[in-house]
């Protein structure tokens, strides 16, 4: 019998759907069934707030990465670790001060996502990372770290907070973070083989534009992806940069796509338009093609919320090609002016078009909020993936299971729809068109 392709077996399964795993030669391909979600089974306590809120071992949905060589297998990578406001302007409470950014290797059972086993960030020298944030000019967001008893933390110019994450075909890993920006490859027990910022504080010499380091505080690369062909990183600035600065921008819609050719270091950047100001921004770029991606807009509400629901989760596909590349020949602080302004100020489709640049094409292919049903319960849909040709991936952020509780501390994140603590899940959807 022949082996027939992924493409000729994908197909829809009421409340859930089926994925053709990779097969030899003339073998007959293994078909796995999703369900709608599998959700995070007996995740470990990390930490006991002062007010004896519990602190989960969660928080692993800032990003998903399928295992190419096992469909029942997902990489989830964590944030820079939980947080709360403080009482001082810019302080931020750190949950667990020696945190480390990590990622999860977890197994679908069902409707169980099982941790089989857990990588553990760290630096060249085989050091664990930690999530706290950096030094001035080297990728500081401007804030004040303190521990659970209000005393204050060092910065670090290893800290990461990590948001986009890459497997590669070697079974490297690279990730994205919100801090410098920095782009970190890592090798598969976890340790950095190469730092890449806007800085040139990073290690191996090669540098991101210089541009990206205007971006917002705690709104940098939130999405990374690499090309099928495995020669080029993708990445997705959350929000549009502060570029000259905060109040110049105002009002804009103008997010750049940034890509770095592995091999050289050269880099190209694209103009996106995200749907409206209000949104709290892009969570995550999927490939799909060399030249074409998914995207993920949010705002941060809760679905299914009757006080304040949400209204905007959506996945759309880009294509750069066409787009104009707006990246600045002399690399200068704000980038490449049109006009004496900024893209960033240009701030909407028709800024850009007196300004002669195309932005990525960008359509509509699912509505997180009414395609799950009863309702999607989470504030953070951060992961995405494409698995086959149609096979929809979605991870949300579960914040640890806690939130800021306004008084200088924690409390239980508790999701309206469901009355239970937020747990991280992988939702999974068919498309009734194949990207691919």
């Amino acid at each position: 019998m022949k082996a027939l392709s992924v493409s000729s077996l994908v197909t829809f399964v009421v409340g859930g759907s089926l994925l053709v795993a990779g097969c030899d030669d003339h073998r007959i391909p293994e078909l796995t069934a999703y369900p709608t979600f599998s959700e995070a089974s007996n995740p470990k306590t990390l930490a006991i707030s002062p007010n004896g809120t519990t602190i989960y071992n969660g928080g692993f949905g800032s990003a998903l990465a399928p295992d190419p060589k096992d469909p029942n297998a997902f990489y989830l990578m964590t944030d820079r670790g939980p947080n709360a406001a403080g009482q001082a302007a810019n302080s931020i409470i750190f949950g667990k001060a020696d945190f480390t950014p990590q990622i999860g290797r977890f197994r679908v059972v069902g409707n169980q996502l099982v941790l089989e086993n857990t990588i553990l960030l760290k630096n060249a020298a085989g050091q664990l990372l930690t999530g706290l944030p950096n030094p001035s000019g080297q990728g500081s967001t401007g804030e004040t770290a303190l521990d659970l008893n209000g005393q204050p933390i060092a910065p670090n110019a290893d800290g990461l907070d990590s948001e986009g994450l890459v497997l590669a075909s070697d079974g490297t890993f690279w990730v994205s973070d919100e801090y410098g920006p920095h782009i970190v490859h890592f090798d598969a027990s976890g340790k950095t083989i190469e730092r890449i910022n806007p800085f040139g504080t990073g290690t191996g010499g090669r540098t991101l534009p210089k541009v990206l380091a205007t971006r917002r505080p705690n709104r940098g690369m939130e999405g990374l992806t690499i090309t099928p062909d495995g020669k080029t990183l993708v990445g997705l600035m959350q929000s549009p940069l502060y570029n000259p600065s905060s109040g110049a921008v105002s009002g804009s819609v103008v997010l750049r796509v940034v890509t770095f050719d592995i091999a050289s270091g050269a880099t190209k950047q694209y103009a996106y338009l995200m749907e409206n100001a209000s949104l709290t921004g892009c969570s995550e770029i999927a490939a799909i093609t060399n030249t074409t991606f998914l995207t993920l807009e949010r705002d941060g509400d809760y679905g299914g919320n009757p006080a304040k629901p949400a209204i905007f989760k959506r996945v759309f596909k880009i294509d750069l090609a066409g787009a104009t590349d707006i990246s600045d020949p002399s690399n200068g602080t704000n980038g490449k002016l049109f006009g004496g302004l900024t893209v960033e100020q240009l701030k909407d489709k028709a800024g850009l078009q007196n300004a002669g640049i195309t932005p990525v094409t960008k359509t509509l292919v699912f509505d997180i909020l009414t395609g799950f049903k009863p309702v999607y319960p989470h504030d953070k849909a951060e992961g995405i993936a494409l698995i086959g040709n149609n096979i929809l991936a979605i991870s949300n952020d579960d914040d640890f299971g806690v939130v800021d509780n306004g008084q200088n501390g924690f409390t239980a994140k508790i999701l309206p729809a469901t009355g239970k603590v937020d747990v991280n899940r992988i939702y999974f959807v068919t498309l009734p068109t194949p990207l691919r």
